[in-house]
């Protein structure tokens, strides 16, 4: 069979052998907005749970928009603008809004970037548009600690807006169960302090911390304690996009009443069950832009550990053309022994800022081989924890030469935005609504 795996801008296409392919994961085909911008405004117009954003806004002295950085394809340009004529409407012109693009700990977006991920008509609208430092301690607030002792440090343009705005995407998320609400502050506008915190060992470690689930799982619990110090937020509006990347529900309101609204829409354009384990999965970093770099495209070999077998092969096609990702990182999944490293962190050794993408990836690599495909320099592929191959289809071979003939194969064509699992994984098969009752 033929088939087209998320790969950097253009994809890759890739033929393995009918007689093994026992399934094609994707995600089902909702309908999209056939005009996303006016179904924006209807959602400004009545959020859920909230009052709508003219009532809102209206008497506010500034605000505070939060957007997820380049590596998440959100589409800005479709929802900012109804936002912010909705706010100048009410009073708020441009030049009182700041843009704060949730970087988390990832680098700076450029001017360059700013204006992909914003839009040709947000970029020069008058807005102040600022990158997110979370390494920068005056620009955080302290606002104390949670329950579980993280440190509350959140950005003082967002803490200190009079209008408190969040957006962004929700889709599957390797270790929160689903982006978008909640992490629009923590991680992403979050000191370092508590992002080391909040990614650090003993959050990700349980097995409860994985795609997809809210049931006990720190990692979402976390998120929320901190964004509930921060104020949470006056509206948050979050989209869920299809595989095509088109718009299929625009949720403003409430942060956990439309967040939850969307994950729901996620799930069911998303989740996809399989009756038994793959011996091999072949799968995607996602492509642009989140196989930029390795330290994002690892995501797509966490979306496929759930349904490979122990003992199995992961082979995933990462473009990673800008290479292995921070410095921090590529020290990291270039050490030798991902294993001890990630057992001398449990135990208390000290770890950076980035020791908890390894840990993610890591537990996969406990159960599964992983054959990786991709353009990082030789250098690079030859040391990090992956076999490698020049194409898919030898990865594949390889895999069969282990695994036998009849080995079955699941493909993942966009890797981490389809959420997989087991018919036997009991809170896996959970809806969203059964997964907050249990929690």
């Amino acid at each position: 069979m033929i088939a087209t795996l998320r790969y950097g801008r253009n994809g890759l296409r890739v033929e393995l052998p009918d007689e093994c392919v026992s399934h094609v994961l994707r995600q089902r085909p909702l309908p999209t907005l056939d005009d996303p911008a006016a179904a924006t405004r209807a959602a400004l117009a009545g959020p859920i749970g909230a009052a709508p954003l003219a009532e809102v806004a209206r008497g506010r002295g500034d605000a505070c928009i939060v957007v997820s950085d380049l590596t998440r394809p959100v589409p800005n340009a479709v929802i900012l603008p109804p936002v912010l004529e909705t706010l100048e409407d009410a009073g708020l012109p441009p030049e009182r809004v700041t843009i704060l693009v949730a970087t988390g700990l990832h680098r700076p977006n450029t001017e360059a970037e700013l204006r992909e991920i914003l839009g040709d008509e947000v970029m020069p609208g008058g807005c102040a548009i600022v990158n997110h430092d979370a390494r920068d301690e005056s620009e955080q607030v302290d606002l104390g600690r949670t329950a579980r002792g993280t440190p509350a440090l959140v950005d003082r343009r967002y803490v200190e807006a009079d209008l408190k705005i969040l957006t962004g995407l929700v889709e599957p998320h390797l270790m929160a169960g689903y982006s978008g609400g909640r992490k629009a502050i923590c991680p992403g506008i979050a000191g370092c302090d508590t992002i080391m915190v909040f990614h650090g060992p003993a959050l990700l470690e349980p097995p409860a911390a994985r795609t997809g689930n809210l049931v006990a799982n720190p990692v979402h619990e976390e998120a929320l304690a901190v964004a509930d110090l921060a104020g949470g937020a006056d509206l948050i509006v979050n989209v869920t996009i299809d595989e095509h990347r088109a718009i299929t529900g625009v949720f403003a309101g409430e942060m956990r009443a439309a967040h939850v609204a969307a994950m729901e829409r996620c799930e069911a354009q998303t989740k996809v069950v399989l009756d038994e384990p793959a011996d091999i999965v072949v799968t995607s970093g996602g492509g642009y832009p989140l196989d930029l770099t390795l330290y994002q495209s690892t995501k797509g070999i966490v979306a496929a550990g759930p349904i490979c077998r122990d003992g199995g092969t992961i082979v995933i096609a990462q473009q990673n053309a800008e290479g292995l990702g921070s410095d921090d990182f590529a020290a990291l999944i270039t050490c030798g022994d991902v294993h001890d490293c990630i057992r001398e962190a449990l135990a208390g050794a000290p770890i950076c800022i980035d020791t908890w993408q390894l840990h993610v990836v890591e537990k996969v690599l406990r159960r599964c081989r992983v054959i990786s495909i991709s353009d990082l320099p030789e250098r690079d592929a030859r040391r990090v924890p992956f076999a490698r191959a020049d194409t898919v289809e030898e990865a594949v071979a390889q895999a069969l030469e282990d695994h036998g003939p009849q080995a079955r194969i699941a493909v993942m064509p966009e890797g981490p935005y389809v959420l997989a699992c087991l018919a036997s994984d009991s809170v896996g098969q959970m809806t969203v609504a059964e997964m907050l009752q249990a929690s």
